[in-house]
């Protein structure tokens, strides 16, 4: 009895410890961009929004459903900072060059069904 009473003791005292995890709320308006996107038919909806940290910040990527579209980003409050890729060149529109160098900690957020 005493041995269950101290293992009880010890795992409440080492749960107590741990952290959880808390994922961090995704701005609403780009969730408000996904539901709009899972309304919009198939051949039509952006592949994915992917996550990327890019010049310290938080930006989310919008990859289009077809090669001559240009691809977005969007900053937390869905600002549009521009087009990195995509178009009829495949080289965006110029306003985000280094973008595909700089962004790091790839999180796809959300991919539409095959």
């Amino acid at each position: 009895m005493k041995k269950i009473f101290f293992l009880l003791i010890v795992i409440a005292i080492c749960s107590s410890f741990q952290k959880k995890k808390q994922k961090p709320a995704l701005p609403s308006c780009i969730k408000q961009k996904i539901e709009a996107y899972k309304k919009m038919p198939k051949h039509d909806q952006p592949q994915n929004v992917i996550e990327y940290e890019y010049k310290g910040k938080k930006v989310y990527y919008v990859t289009m459903p077809c090669c001559d579209f240009f691809n977005e980003v969007y900053d937390c409050s869905c600002k549009l900072l521009g087009h990195p890729d995509g178009g009829f060149t495949g080289r965006g529109d110029g306003t985000l060059p280094d973008f595909n160098k700089e962004k790091k900690k790839e999180k796809i957020i959300w991919q539409a069904p095959k």
